[in-house]
């Protein structure tokens, strides 16, 4: 696996000032970063592969950021979200921490708690990219020849008598492990895999 440079973080706020004040003192600290002004330009150049964490403003026009981390979640479970918040809207930050957010800020943040927060999440998603090379386990081997085969999530779980939310987990994994983060790129994958065949 090629491994980049410099650690990749998407910002997301519709004020500029506080993304301009944000990834400046990021870029200090020698991170990439991607600044976007909504949610939609967001997810439209979201790659799980090119992003390390995304920092997102909660109250933003069309997709606001619970929105919008829900949304990465699905794609990518293991890419950790910061919330940024207003003193006014801590409740909905709590919630979102609740939804799968690695934390939350308030704005106007302090640059040494806001980087120990940026560090902190970064080291939680290098010990998610752990996982990367590592053997499948006989459920994921089970999981991915269903997925081969055209299965939803749903149906799996059906299938398996497992809940559909475990389905995701086991998903999520299976492809960390296999290093993608698409369909595509799984089948091309997996069919370099000993044991791995699609049913006819």
């Amino acid at each position: 696996m090629t491994k980049r440079k410099q650690l990749h973080i998407f910002l997301v706020d519709d004020d500029k000032a506080i993304l301009d004040s944000a990834s400046f003192m990021l870029q200090k600290y020698n991170y990439e970063c991607s600044c976007f002004n909504d949610g939609n330009s967001c997810l439209l150049n979201f790659t799980p592969r090119d992003c390390d964490l995304l920092i997102t403003d909660i109250h933003m026009p069309g997709i606001d950021g619970i929105d919008l981390l829900n949304q990465v979640k699905k794609m990518a479970p293991w890419i950790p979200v910061v919330i940024m918040t207003s003193y006014a809207d801590i409740p909905k930050a709590v919630h979102a921490v609740k939804s799968g957010a690695f934390d939350f800020i308030e704005k106007p943040f302090e640059v040494e708690h806001f980087i120990e927060i940026v560090k902190l999440a970064l080291r939680q998603n290098q010990l998610n990219h752990s996982d990367v090379g590592k053997p499948l386990t006989k459920t994921e081997k089970i999981i991915l020849k269903l997925i081969l085969n055209g299965k939803s999530n749903k149906g799996i779980a059906y299938m398996l008598q497992r809940s559909e939310r475990t389905i995701e987990v086991h998903r999520s994994h299976i492809m960390r492990k296999l290093n993608v983060d698409n369909v595509v790129d799984l089948v091309k994958r997996a069919s370099s895999l000993s044991g791995i065949e699609k049913s006819e």
